[in-house]
């Protein structure tokens, strides 16, 4: 029923911003919002769906963009990933938005990004993902592996001194190419093959016993091992009561994940889960004054149980950098508003500043939290802010290649041939 109600809300939400944008007698800016509403990854998405619908309420408050009101335009793709494909190119061509936020998957994304490349639609995609990738009609405002894995992987090096490592993650292209960087580091750290597991699981993967138990049948020798957790969606429920059902504690097997943030926790008994971590950008509690503000009006808005995360921040960098770089142009239009990102600079939550840079990568802090709980996270561990990669130093064909659309106007650029590779996307 919950469900239904929030579509509901969404509908009437939309009718109020459509009128409001037509009584002015202009038309209306449409934005895309391709969230699953439905489906295994709709337990971390909804939370960005209602984000954005509430910045979008905030800024039509303060008279929208150019002078016109803002139109959310809301679709469900499910969980299905082919069926992002559809959406967005629905979003582009039947609903004609100027700009679209979404997707949380790789694979998603991957699916999403040869459409908007064909319509030269704009995508800000919100999530931590793997790298690799560099298209000129996409601002990845969530963290690239030198903003989250890699650090994360050095926490447990230099301050748990982990020396075996579990790497366990969903099937699909972020954990498996995320890991593959990790594998590739762990090495140059000294890290043996031998001390590295790695398992892959199917997103909604629910039984975890046999996986939990060869973790911890890793450390039979006496060497302290470490989990670095890729698991996506609702299968982190069931991974995480599997190690509480075994009694494995962070002291005993510290885990460290990139796709479990408040939102995921909230809808678990955090209390034997205290001590694991975290890594991201931002945590709900992170102190600073724009992070209170924000938290204010998401639960004056929400109700007072619902939590903040990282992807939600990034949402908020994107979609307000994105406001700014329209005013800036004076249009809507893509060419136009990509030029102008470039440099953009907006107060992030935690703090600090965030920077759009040539290669369509913030500059963000990285920041690892422990386990509360109360389904909060302690920040243990905070940097400045760290410029992100596009291309990760740590495999050999990626090295030697650099993103810079705004000098360079190439996202592939090789610094041994001092050329532009041009690859079609083809996912």
């Amino acid at each position: 029923m919950a469900f239904f109600k929030d579509l509901t809300l969404c509908a009437a939400s939309l009718s109020a911003f459509t009128l409001s944008a037509f009584a002015d007698g202009h038309e209306p800016i449409k934005v895309g919002i391709l969230h699953s509403l439905s489906g295994t990854m709709a337990i971390s998405e909804t939370t960005l769906k209602d984000t954005m619908l509430l910045l979008i309420e905030e800024q039509n408050a303060k008279g929208g963009v150019l002078g016109r009101q803002i139109e959310p335009v809301v679709v469900d793709p499910a969980s299905d990933w082919p069926l992002f494909a559809e959406k967005a190119r629905e979003l582009l061509t039947v609903h004609e938005v100027d700009v679209i936020f979404g997707n949380w998957t790789s694979v998603s994304r991957k699916s999403v990004l040869p459409v908007i490349e064909e319509l030269n639609g704009l995508l800000f995609y919100p999530v931590q993902y793997e790298g690799e990738e560099s298209s000129k009609n996409v601002f990845y405002t969530g963290a690239a592996p030198n903003q989250q894995a890699i650090p994360a992987t050095d926490y447990f090096l230099e301050e748990l001194e982990v020396e075996k490592f579990a790497l366990l993650g969903t099937d699909y292209v972020y954990p498996r190419t995320t890991n593959n960087i990790l594998e590739s580091y762990l090495k140059e750290k000294g890290i043996p093959e031998e001390d590295i597991f790695v398992n892959y699981t199917p997103f909604g993967h629910s039984d975890w016993s046999k996986i939990v138990s060869d973790v911890v049948a890793l450390g039979a020798d006496g060497k302290k091992v470490g989990v670095i957790s890729t698991i996506n969606g609702d299968a982190n429920i069931g991974f995480y009561k599997e190690l509480a059902a075994l009694g494995v504690s962070a002291d005993d097997i510290p885990v460290v994940a990139f796709s479990v943030g408040e939102e995921e926790l909230s809808g678990l008994d955090t209390s034997n889960l205290v001590g694991h971590l975290a890594a991201w950008n931002y945590f709900q509690s992170a102190e600073s004054e724009a992070n209170d503000e924000f938290i204010a009006a998401w639960k004056a808005k929400m109700g007072e149980d619902r939590v903040t995360n990282d992807p939600m921040e990034a949402h908020y960098i994107g979609f307000n950098m994105w406001v700014n770089a329209v005013e800036q142009a004076g249009t809507t239009d893509v060419d136009a508003v990509r030029t102008a990102m470039y440099g953009q600079e907006f107060p992030n939550l935690t703090g600090g500043t965030a920077v759009m840079l040539p290669n369509h990568h913030l500059a963000k802090p990285v920041l690892i939290g422990e386990i509360q709980d109360d389904g909060q996270f302690d920040i243990v561990s905070q940097t400045e802010e760290v410029p992100g990669d596009a291309w990760t130093d740590f495999l050999p064909e990626s090295a030697i290649l650099k993103s810079d659309w705004q000098e360079l106007e190439c996202g592939m650029y090789n610094t041994e041939t001092s050329s532009c590779v041009q690859i079609k996307s083809n996912y």
